[in-house]
């Protein structure tokens, strides 16, 4: 299928404006490209509660947003923002992002606005994240009914920190984590896979920026190889929670992210893996700029609630 018509515009009109690649660009002004596509995706619905709260971390305190639907929560969901470890913050796009999710899916959305690189690289987001998926799991009846399923999710980077914090979860004997939702993660450091390399999929985020990525959030290619850092290679997947693996078409991360399911399914993980076919890298946080977001988080809303039966058959308990 060809790239959908809006994105298609969308990336013709970002091509034609004369805009510095990614990889020239400094984390500063990247950041400030945040504030411009937040103003475009406008704020996000009404939801039943917001509240602000402050965690500690490794690196000092980092913010949390907990989002409420109106109604009992069907579930808890930590969600790990995307944006190459580098953008990304849960008060522009993703804040509209968490307040549909936790809308459609009828769950508490925590939000996690964990350290960025350069300034606090590998691994700070991750130490970070695990301290923010300590305190739901210390928290959850604060958060939901007593029991409700403990959901990890996440874009890009995100995908990738939510990946590593059920395998941390795992070896950890941490919170028990019932569900995954990885959206075309970043789940290794191989730069020669074929989609990484296709021309198609040099949009919005092309190879060159990825790479542009991974010098900010981890400069020791060597290190890369770490399971901590590329999930893929961890020395096991067994035992880890019921997976959605979600990948875009049109993204150079396609076939990581396919390999991460297929690695899943393997070690007998129950996986699903969906295909966004028409969609690039980024569909899912562009909030009323591409269609694929409303297509997208449907499709994640309707995981969860879907495994939630699968679930509590199985027994739920947070550590």
């Amino acid at each position: 299928m060809a790239l959908e018509p809006v994105s298609r515009e969308f990336v013709d009109a970002y091509l034609a404006s004369g805009a510095l690649p990614v990889e020239e660009w400094t984390p500063g002004i990247a950041r400030l490209g945040e504030i411009v596509m937040a103003g475009v995706s406008g704020p996000g619905p009404e939801v039943g509660s917001v509240e602000n709260r402050k965690i500690a971390g490794p690196a000092g305190d980092f913010r949390i947003r907990v989002l409420k639907p109106y109604g009992p929560s069907d579930a808890i969901v930590v969600y790990f923002h995307g944006g190459g470890w580098v953008i990304g913050d849960i008060d522009l796009q993703y804040d509209n992002v968490g307040r549909q999710l936790a809308n459609l899916s009828h769950a508490t959305v925590v939000l996690v606005n964990y350290h960025k690189a350069p300034e606090h690289p590998f691994p700070t987001a991750l130490r970070d994240s695990y301290a923010a998926l300590e305190w739901v799991a210390d928290h959850a009846a604060e958060l939901a009914p007593l029991g409700v399923p403990l959901v990890v999710a996440g874009d890009s980077a995100g995908g990738n920190i939510a990946a590593v914090m059920t395998q941390w979860a795992r070896d950890r004997l941490g919170p028990k984590i019932d569900l995954q939702v990885l959206v075309y993660p970043v789940t290794d450091c191989d730069f020669t896979r074929a989609s990484f390399l296709a021309k198609e999929n040099q949009l919005l985020l092309t190879s060159d920026a990825m790479k542009w990525f991974w010098r900010q959030y981890l400069p020791d290619e060597a290190a890369r190889e770490h399971p901590d850092a590329s999930p893929l290679r961890a020395q096991s997947h067994e035992g880890l929670p019921l997976a959605l693996v979600y990948v875009a078409e049109y993204d150079p991360l396609h076939d990581e992210g396919v390999a991460y399911a297929e690695a899943l399914e393997t070690a007998g993980v129950p996986v699903t893996l969906e295909k966004a076919t028409g969609e690039m890298h980024t569909f899912i946080q562009m909030a009323n700029v591409l269609p694929g977001c409303d297509r997208g988080l449907a499709v994640v809303a309707d995981f969860i609630k879907q495994s939630i039966p699968h679930v509590a058959q199985e027994g739920v308990h947070h550590a």
